[in-house]
């Protein structure tokens, strides 16, 4: 478990808050706090746990504020880590939570879904994906999976200002880590809100849902979200505060880093299945991950074959590869048996 740095005033009005997930390997979550005539607004509310909303009511305890005081959240995208804590602020302080349509819209669709049809369809995704019978029946004994925060009740779309008396705080729809992912741009003060799309030394998930899904491309949004965000004015000049990890500057360059670590992984895909038709399982189960493959966890394995599959669908849309077979176990082939076409 990461150690959890303290609350810290960044000047200007401007708060990081560190709030805990507890029991999971991503240590915490900054949440920001951004002072304002009506009372503060946050980017991101932090895990939905006693010990995280203890952290963000002392947090803002620190920066002189009460949680009563809010006016408002941005929620950066839907995952729990950002968003859990949503429907608890809203409670305690009657704020708004704004979230870009798209995430909304995925929270929308897992409305009065009860856990074991949650469940039901990652195990019918393992299955189509290939999985071996011990990784199916073993999320079947222990599932988890994911519970969906309140919902927002502010939309927020891209270039649009955000609600914060005085300062120019826009939305940068970057989507790819999840279709409505938003980075904020403080103007004025060149500091970038980046949420989980741009981190200094990590890459965020990217995967496809189901994974067998034929539609969307999310890891061709994500990597011109990165080209896109490169682009921005003053891209250099920017200080970026992210979810996780540390401050950091030269945007662009990290941008470029990211979408060259993942064509990179997309030319070994490329080299992979020109060595034969291959289920999803299959070909995860051959990739490098951050844990060896043996160590991981069924829904870890889940997690790794979207990514898998998200790689897959881009070089679908590239023309690279083709799925075959029966619709219910899809395997992917080279669109030219051995050959490993250039990307």
């Amino acid at each position: 478990m990461r150690e959890v740095p303290p609350v810290e005033d960044l000047g200007e009005g401007l708060w990081s808050i560190p709030v805990p997930v507890p029991h999971n390997p991503i240590g915490f979550t900054y949440v920001y706090a951004l002072e304002s005539p009506g009372g503060p607004v946050l980017v991101d509310t932090g895990w939905n746990h006693d010990d995280s909303w203890d952290a963000l009511v002392d947090g803002l305890r620190q920066a002189g504020h009460r949680v009563d005081e809010v006016r408002g959240a941005v929620v950066t995208h839907f995952h729990a880590d950002h968003s859990g804590l949503t429907g608890r602020l809203r409670e305690a302080s009657g704020a708004w939570i704004a979230m870009h349509p798209a995430d909304a819209e995925v929270l929308r669709r897992q409305e009065g879904r009860t856990d074991d049809e949650r469940a039901a369809s990652v195990i019918e995704q393992m299955v189509r994906a290939g999985f071996p019978e011990q990784d199916v029946e073993a999320f079947r004994a222990s599932p988890t999976v994911f519970r969906p925060p309140a919902p927002p009740d502010a939309s927020l779309g891209d270039g649009q200002r955000v609600d914060v008396p005085g300062l120019e705080l826009r939305a940068v729809w970057t989507p790819g880590h999840t279709p409505g992912h938003l980075c904020l741009h403080l103007a004025g003060r060149d500091l970038l809100f980046t949420g989980d799309h741009v981190l200094p030394r990590i890459t965020p998930h990217v995967g496809q849902f189901p994974l067998d899904s034929a539609e969307g491309d999310p890891l061709g949004d994500f990597l011109a979200s990165q080209n896109r965000i490169g682009r921005l004015p003053g891209a250099d000049r920017l200080l970026c505060l992210p979810s996780h990890e540390t401050r950091f500057s030269g945007l662009a360059e990290r941008a470029r880093e990211i979408v060259d670590h993942h064509e990179e992984r997309l030319e070994l895909m490329v080299r992979l299945v020109g060595q034969g038709p291959t289920t999803l399982w299959e070909l995860t189960s051959r990739l490098e991950w951050r844990r060896s493959w043996a160590d991981m966890r069924p829904l870890a394995r889940h997690m790794a074959a979207s990514e898998t599959a998200a790689h897959l669908r881009l070089l679908e849309e590239r023309g690279l590869v083709a799925r075959e077979g029966p619709a219910h176990r899809p395997r992917w082939a080279s669109v030219i048996p051995g050959t490993t076409p250039r990307i």
